[in-house]
């Protein structure tokens, strides 16, 4: 067995290698437990208890993401820690739209060979977030693929299970025309438009990832690892006064695509341009990009990474509960999000 394993790590997949960095990680996943979690990690399977005596009629939710080329950020950086964290907070996101408290997360990593540095960043990261969304990382898979992946390249991925009571889930079937669209700051480019990005930046303005640009905080680099932001706070304080008629989570399509996937028949979202700030890595983007404002709503956030959908009567409170902004309303239509210039004189809230 000796000489297969040797001969294997010639090959290009160190098994011994594997074997002793994931030695470590049921010490760290202790960070990130939940008393409904059996057994212990290294099993063929994770074990969670699904007992909610608190709910009438449980529904599970599941969810599955990766992280995108922003990981060709991370390697340009020789950074993981934040990327772990970003890939935990993009999946709660997509569930807690719905109105789901996350249960228990599962990850996989794929590269050319296993890198224990970068292996105990990224995990390190998902206990972070696990930990602070209230969820359990209860197992997951790495793997090493000489002739898939090469050199530093690597893929991440996870996937996320929660829960909610049906009579609890935010589905946007009660949203109506005059009801108002409530915009949450994201923290930067979260996890989606790096592509495009990557090449406005480096190929078009010939920026370096070390480089400092005006407005920006930090390097470009830095700029562009910010952690995508949980919402999942907002979303436990706002329902603990307001009914949400809706959530959309800012993803991969924007505005534009991500706003209609929570509109009922018979309504459009009417989004005034100009109502939020945008952060400055998004307005350089945007200005230098040069494409019209539909797409640049559809590949970026722009700066509104979650969008909540109230009544009117409850907009303002919304507001300040969550610190955004609002940004739009509800209309007669087909499904849609309409971009609108801002009136010039007209106040902003």
């Amino acid at each position: 067995m000796s000489d297969r394993l040797k001969a294997y790590a010639r090959a290009g997949v160190d098994v011994d290698l594997g074997n002793s960095v994931k030695a470590g990680i049921p010490a760290l996943v202790k960070k990130a437990h939940r008393p409904e979690v059996l057994g212990k990690i290294g099993g063929f399977g994770g074990l969670f208890s699904a007992k909610f005596p608190k709910m009438k009629d449980p529904v599970l939710v599941a969810s599955i993401d990766g992280v995108g080329t922003k990981l060709k950020v991370a390697v340009l950086m020789n950074r993981h820690d934040t990327i772990g964290e970003d890939l935990v907070n993009h999946c709660v996101n997509d569930i807690a739209v719905l109105g789901a408290e996350p249960l228990f997360f599962l990850d996989y990593m794929a590269s050319e060979r296993l890198e224990p540095h970068r292996f105990k960043q990224l995990i390190t990261g998902m206990i972070r977030g696990c930990k602070k969304a209230g969820c359990a990382l209860i197992g997951g898979e790495t793997a090493q693929m000489p002739g898939i992946y090469h050199g530093s390249d690597y893929d991440l991925v996870g996937t996320i299970v929660g829960v909610v009571d049906r009579a609890k889930i935010i589905d946007g079937k009660s949203i109506r025309p005059g009801d108002v669209v409530i915009g949450l700051p994201s923290s930067g480019l979260h996890t989606n438009g790096y592509s495009l990005a990557r090449e406005i930046l480096f190929n078009q303005l010939g920026y370096r990832i070390e480089a400092r640009a005006d407005g920006l905080r930090g390097s470009l680099g830095e700029e562009l690892l910010r952690t995508h932001t949980l919402y999942l706070p907002q979303i436990r304080k706002v329902r603990a006064e307001v009914t949400i008629k809706g959530i959309a989570h800012i993803t991969g399509g924007g505005l534009m695509d991500n706003i209609p996937r929570v509109l009922p028949n018979g309504v459009d979202a009417e989004i005034e341009l100009g109502s939020w700030p945008v952060p400055p890595l998004l307005s350089l983007l945007a200005s230098a990009s040069r494409i019209h404002n539909e797409e640049l709503h559809q590949v970026f956030n722009m700066g509104v990474g979650m969008v909540f959908i109230v009544a009117a009567k409850d907009a303002a409170r919304t507001a300040a509960l969550t610190k955004g902004k609002i940004i739009g309303k509800i209309m007669k239509g087909n499904r849609k999000v309409v971009l609108r210039e801002a009136v010039k004189g007209s106040a902003k809230k």
